[in-house]
């Protein structure tokens, strides 16, 4: 397949909503990270997105769209719940994950009776979805597994010869996939942290006598068994090994001079035996930073065939040093030095 990679103009929004309509594949810029998007009821067309991308298929889609007033066709309710997030954060890096209409098809939400809806702020984005006439279906555009892409280049590294076009937008300005919250419930559950921390969420709710509550899967200190067939995840990142470099890659805990100390200490050891290191560490308060660049690292440190990457853990009680962490002791596969 010839993949177009297509500059930002306005032609050429119309031409990757004309694609997705007929049930073809766009890779696009959104403010978390770029998106690989298909007609969300297109049952057809997500399945290709399975296939692009080797997903495994019990893992759910988001669904974007770029009007509140879309969410009729998904879900049968809109709750003064879902009202409180969606007045104070969409659009934005917020996913509802609500109960879904009969007619999204079981492939777009990994066979579960919810479905996850998001909004977002990135005008290219909403501007696809608003000309495709229909909602996106829209993981991230990468080979499932691999960090996810924030760069048009890393679209195109993944993803090239395997879907009809890439939009070659500008970098995403978050650099982490969206907070994930379950509004089925009584209360909030955040299921995916991200740049909207559960303080964040709570001001929104607090109102409404509500609290949010975090799921249990995100203290998990351990890859979860993706044979536990029993585990239906409801969110993207739930179960299946994500984000991961190339290379083996180690994250050291402790007080900051500490940790510094001991990623020179492991830097030395391994070069003298011939490895390419490569070093993340950022300090104390960097979140949103981190959260911008540690995607992006990964795969600087992947096109140049590091061997190991040693990384400086986070305060996990600021609530974006918690979504940052979440990505990265994935990234790591839970490798972790306590100092």
């Amino acid at each position: 397949m010839e993949t177009k990679l297509l500059d930002v103009t306005d032609e050429n929004i119309d031409l990757a909503a004309e694609i997705i309509a007929q049930g073809g594949l766009v890779a696009f810029p959104t403010e978390t990270v770029y998106g690989l998007g298909a007609d969300a009821l297109n049952s057809q067309a997500v399945g290709k997105v399975y296939a692009a991308k080797g997903r495994p298929s019990d893992n759910p889609m988001i669904v974007h769209i770029a009007e509140t007033e879309e969410l009729k066709r998904l879900t049968p309710e809109i709750t003064p719940l879902m009202e409180a997030l969606i007045g104070e954060f969409w659009p934005g890096p917020l996913t509802m994950v609500v109960d879904k209409l009969p007619g999204i098809p079981d492939v777009t939400t990994g066979g579960l009776d919810t479905v996850a809806v998001r909004m977002p702020s990135d005008d290219i984005a909403r501007k696809i979805i608003k000309r495709s006439g229909c909602p996106i279906a829209a993981p991230s555009a990468n080979i499932s597994g691999r960090p996810s892409p924030t760069k048009a280049q890393h679209v195109v590294e993944d993803l090239q010869g395997r879907i009809d076009a890439i939009l070659m937008g500008q970098d995403c300005q978050v650099g982490i996939e969206s907070t994930v919250v379950d509004v089925t419930g009584d209360f909030p559950v955040v299921l995916r942290p991200g740049i909207i921390t559960p303080k964040d969420l709570e001001k929104a709710v607090d109102k409404l006598g509500k609290k949010v509550e975090l799921d249990p899967a995100l203290f998990v200190n351990r890859p979860r068994d993706v044979s536990d067939k029993d585990f239906k995840p409801k969110a993207p990142g739930m179960k299946y090994k994500h984000y991961a470099p190339k290379a083996e890659m180690i994250i050291i805990s402790g007080e900051m001079d500490r940790v510094k100390a001991e990623i020179d200490r492991l830097k030395s050891e391994n070069e003298a035996i011939g490895k390419k290191v490569g070093i993340i560490l950022f300090e104390d308060n960097q979140f949103h930073e981190a959260a911008h660049d540690f995607f992006a690292e990964l795969r600087d440190f992947d096109e140049r065939s590091v061997d190991l990457i040693l990384a400086g853990a986070l305060d996990t009680n600021d609530g974006v040093g918690f979504a940052v962490m979440n990505r990265m002791l994935k990234s790591a596969g839970y490798s972790v030095i306590n100092i």
